[in-house]
């Protein structure tokens, strides 16, 4: 695992001007990324061996390097438990993968709905990384939040 640089965290207050979580700058974004099917082939938790033959994907490497290069927080998560994370830090090191920390023990499944009281951005990855565009699609949000 790398660091890049010093990332600060500001002050933040609640509606009520309680302290609440502190907040990154707007120009820096906290990238969580999938590994299985995502920057690499979809390796299932019941055959870790397969991580020591199977190549990034085309442009991944570059794009998040890219990312982590500008300043922006890299944090890769997978399903795969605890058991397998030498195996999948020595998978990122080998292949130069930039980042700032990893997350085991996703839950598996797919179909995942992250609600959470900060600014969630999805982005699902289909074929390749490019760099990201704004465009608008259709989200689901909680009754009355019509104005988010």
């Amino acid at each position: 695992m790398k660091d890049n640089k010093e990332h600060s965290l500001h002050a933040a207050q609640d509606a009520d001007g309680r302290a609440a979580s502190p907040q990154l700058s707007e120009e820096v974004k906290n990238f969580l990324i999938d590994i299985d099917g995502t920057i690499t082939e979809d390796v299932p938790n019941e055959q870790p061996e397969r991580m020591a033959t199977c190549a990034p994907f085309p442009d991944a490497l570059a794009t998040l390097n890219g990312w982590f290069d500008e300043g922006h927080i890299i944090t890769f998560f997978t399903s795969r438990t605890e058991d397998h994370r030498e195996v999948t830090e020595t998978w990122l090191q080998h292949h130069g993968f930039k980042y700032n920390g990893l997350l085991m023990g996703k839950p598996r499944g797919g179909n995942y709905h992250w609600i959470d009281n900060h600014v969630v951005r999805a982005t699902r990855y289909v074929d390749r990384f490019t760099q990201l565009v704004k465009t608008t699609r259709e989200i689901e949000v909680f009754k009355g939040n019509e104005s988010d």
